[in-house]
């Protein structure tokens, strides 16, 4: 059997595609799985990293001004389609997965207009364009949540939740404190703003050092490639008191064992991993993105009960102030951690795969 997944972007769209690749790989063994992404974007790094091979395509987003950028845009889209054209009769896979982001729009178009199954997984509670635009053209649309009839077709759409890497509920907190050189005996405080990084909660972040450090809380913060020269400047006198600069943190398994409260944006990969975790949160939705979509996913949670929302104007003055009012109430953190588990969904990743055996038996 043949796949291809396309997509990418950011973790959120490529920490999915692999969680599905590894799910078609472990139930065939022997099966043929090509990525295709955008050139110079995370994941041309991330998916050989995760063992796979992957193809980019010369294709960018629109951006909200005018740009030269923009102006090549149609042609970047035409050359793209046929670049995924000619893939797509090279490869010749059984069966496409859209998983959103730049890549997956070529490839999806060039696929369903070949009449080859198709499959667009969509993370968030609001739709992206491109998944929106290609809904009537593909054979199954699986959702993270509920109402998503308003931007797809009723029959086509599957509610299964979010691929989340399983292993990452898994960790072990004596291996975290000791991989991250902890004090067991502190509160840690775990930060992070998606796989680029944010910059308002860094900029938060390093105006809070010094009240971390008097309330004798550790802390473990991804600060994204752009922001860590600096944010590793800021942090460096607050070293003895475990306060952490990190850019990237691979071992995610670990960083959610270790923390008692976790300060995130709200991506939906990062609230799926936080349900799938447990873990008591401060979400701060990012206002860049279409739609204010990660104000939705937030939505989803606190609504519930299972997470704090404050926004990211109100950030630089109320975050570290209700972070800090959590992590001293254990209480009210056993209550935030046993809703957000229930809205876990940790077979998501088996139940899309399902999906996509079901369109191989068609």
């Amino acid at each position: 059997m043949k796949f291809i997944i396309s997509g990418g972007g950011t973790g959120g769209h490529i920490f999915p595609a692999v969680a599905i690749a590894n799910e078609i790989r472990r139930r065939q063994p022997d099966a043929e799985i090509l990525f295709v992404g955008a050139n110079g974007r995370m994941e041309m790094t991330r998916v050989p990293e995760a063992g796979y091979d992957i193809v980019g395509l010369d294709i960018t987003g629109l951006q909200r001004r005018l740009t030269p950028q923009n102006i090549m845009f149609p042609v970047r889209v035409f050359r793209s389609v046929r670049k995924a054209g000619k893939l797509i009769q090279e490869f010749r896979p059984d069966v496409v997965v859209g998983v959103g982001g730049y890549a997956s729009a070529p490839v999806l178009l060039a696929a369903t207009s070949r009449g080859i199954p198709s499959l667009i997984q969509e993370q968030n509670s609001y739709a992206g364009l491109v998944n929106k635009l290609l809904g009537r053209r593909v054979s199954k649309i699986c959702v993270a949540y509920d109402g998503m009839e308003k931007f797809f077709p009723a029959d086509k759409i599957v509610l299964t939740g979010n691929p989340v890497r399983t292993e990452i509920a898994h960790g072990q907190c004596a291996e975290a404190q000791q991989f991250f050189n902890l004090d067991p005996a502190k509160k840690t405080l775990l930060v992070v703003g998606g796989s680029l990084g944010a910059r308002t909660l860094n900029l938060a972040t390093a105006a809070a050092l010094p009240r971390l450090r008097e309330a004798g809380v550790q802390l473990l913060w991804q600060t994204g490639k752009l922001y860590y020269p600096e944010a590793q400047q800021q942090a460096a006198p607050y070293a003895a008191d475990h306060l952490q600069a990190l850019e990237f943190i691979r071992r995610m398994d670990l960083a959610y064992a270790a923390a008692d409260v976790v300060i995130s944006r709200a991506g939906a990969l990062s609230v799926s991993e936080l349900c799938l975790t447990g873990k008591a949160s401060v979400l701060v939705p990012s206002p860049n993105v279409a739609e204010d979509h990660q104000t939705k996913n937030a939505l989803s949670l606190v609504s519930k009960g299972a997470a704090v929302l404050i926004t990211d104007a109100h950030a630089a003055e109320r975050l570290y102030d209700e972070a800090l009012r959590l992590l001293a109430d254990p209480a009210r953190q056993q209550q935030l951690s046993q809703r957000v588990q229930e809205l876990a969904r940790p077979d998501a990743t088996t139940a899309i795969v399902d999906e996509l055996f079901k369109l191989l038996k068609k």
